[in-house]
């Protein structure tokens, strides 16, 4: 990662999600009295006085924890520390200094790399005791109030102090969403693409909580690949955690350029993946289809993947102008493969046709199947220009566009694609009305 990056560690429940939120200005980690609610490492882009950098939320370090998934989330804090140019340890100033807070200092001082100390819930510095604090040795206690914003720009003055100032602006990174049902494989893919166990990988189905950010490069472009929380159907979404979970799996929708549609391919197209699909596709992001577990598909032939594609096209057409990769996390087939999909997707959202080409293609259309005409009024279509690029969008005016009928907009629609693809990415057409001096 070109970005310096800073990591949040500490106890459970001590804030460290709501200063994250607070630190990056936005409410993009899910917050919730319930301790351990924030699992894996949560990366977000912070910017404070000209600099930037990578901030890491983590789970709670619990010690000596027999709960397998309190020692999983130990492992990614170990690895957010590792990878840390700097952490903050964040301790709760209302309940003093406690036994934890003294052996993770211990643990970074190990790991020798600068770190601060944030005493967390002092709402009224003057009234508060986190004075003591200071014993742990550790240097200057930076008072905060996650709650309410107070002490944050003190602190972030300290951490972009300490820290070396961002090599390189990442904000042209084209940000990957690895969107799907729960337990179909979304952080195993991720983590066997990148190479690491970055994200928490459990038998345990809905392990992913939160949208997880993990940035890479690759051919001199920057990536973020952010894993999301499976998708249920509504009506099992029952507990609060799992309602921000799929509010957040939308909003990592709406913010990326490329959706991987991963569907488990032991089970086959469900009607909740057409959901997801459908929503990545009408918000106008880039979409491939995953199929993963692809090792396991039963009695499978040279035919099998076509015979696969075919049944989801004939239950959504839309999808044949989409990429499929057939894939299996776990034993690595064709995972890179995406990297050069998912490029190859968003260069097809960022393509712009010259408004001659346009022309040339809409008097192709017209001379093959001229627009349906209405009773005693004559339908014409003059001339189309491409208006807006990510997702590509064509305007047509003509003399009645509210006459132009749906069939007659999905031929247009399907010679555009055939003549210039897009393939992966959503196609709009707009009907106009030619203004009268034209």
């Amino acid at each position: 990662m070109s970005l310096p990056v800073v990591a949040i560690v500490g106890r459970p429940n001590v804030g460290k999600s709501h200063l994250f939120n607070r630190l990056i200005g936005e409410a993009t980690a899910i917050v919730s009295d319930e301790a351990g609610t924030t699992r894996d490492r949560h990366f977000g882009q912070a910017d404070w006085a000209g600099t930037s950098f990578w901030l890491v939320d983590t789970g709670g370090l619990v010690e000596d924890s027999k709960v397998p998934m309190d020692n999983e989330i130990r492992k990614q804090v170990m690895q957010a520390i590792d990878e840390a140019d700097l952490m903050m340890l964040v301790v709760d100033a209302k309940i003093g200094v406690h036994p934890s807070d003294s052996r993770i200092v211990d643990l970074l001082r190990q790991a020798k790399k600068p770190f601060v100390i944030v005493a967390n819930k002092v709402d009224i510095p003057e009234s508060s005791d986190f004075y003591e604090f200071y014993r742990l040795g550790a240097g200057d206690v930076f008072p905060v109030s996650a709650q309410n914003g107070k002490g944050s720009g003190d602190l972030l003055d300290a951490v972009i102090a300490k820290i070396p100032e961002s090599p390189q602006d990442s904000s042209d990174a084209i940000r990957i969403a690895v969107i799907g049902r729960p337990n179909v494989g979304k952080s195993s893919f991720v983590n066997r693409l990148l190479g690491e166990e970055r994200l928490v990988v459990h038998d345990a189905a809905g392990t992913t909580r939160d949208s997880i950010d993990a940035p890479m490069r690759y051919k001199d472009r920057d990536l973020v690949f952010v894993d999301t929380a499976g998708l249920r159907r509504q009506s099992k979404i029952d507990d609060g955690v799992e309602f921000y979970a799929a509010l957040r799996t939308r909003r990592a929708i709406d913010s990326s350029d490329v959706c991987l549609l991963m569907i488990d391919a032991t089970e086959g197209l469900q009607n909740q993946d057409l959901k997801i699909a459908t929503m990545a596709w009408e918000a106008g992001r880039g979409l491939v289809l995953v199929l993963n577990k692809w090792d396991l598909y039963e009695d499978k032939t040279d035919k099998s993947a076509e015979k696969f594609k075919k049944g989801v096209i004939e239950k959504a057409p839309y999808l044949a102008n989409v990429p499929y990769l057939f894939t299996s996390a776990k034993t690595g087939m064709r995972v890179t493969k995406v990297l050069d999909i998912a490029l190859a997707v968003q260069e097809q959202r960022e393509r712009r046709i010259t408004t001659s080409h346009v022309n040339d293609a809409l008097q192709e259309i017209i001379a093959k199947l001229q627009p349906p005409q209405a009773a005693g009024r004559e339908v014409k279509l003059n001339y189309a220009t491409q208006v807006e690029v990510e997702p590509p969008t064509f305007a047509f005016f003509g003399n009645h566009p509210e006459l132009i009928p749906e069939h007659y907009l999905r031929y247009i629609h399907n010679q555009l694609r055939e003549k210039f693809g897009f393939l992966g990415s959503p196609l709009r057409i707009l009907m106009k009305r030619k203004s009268p001096l034209e």
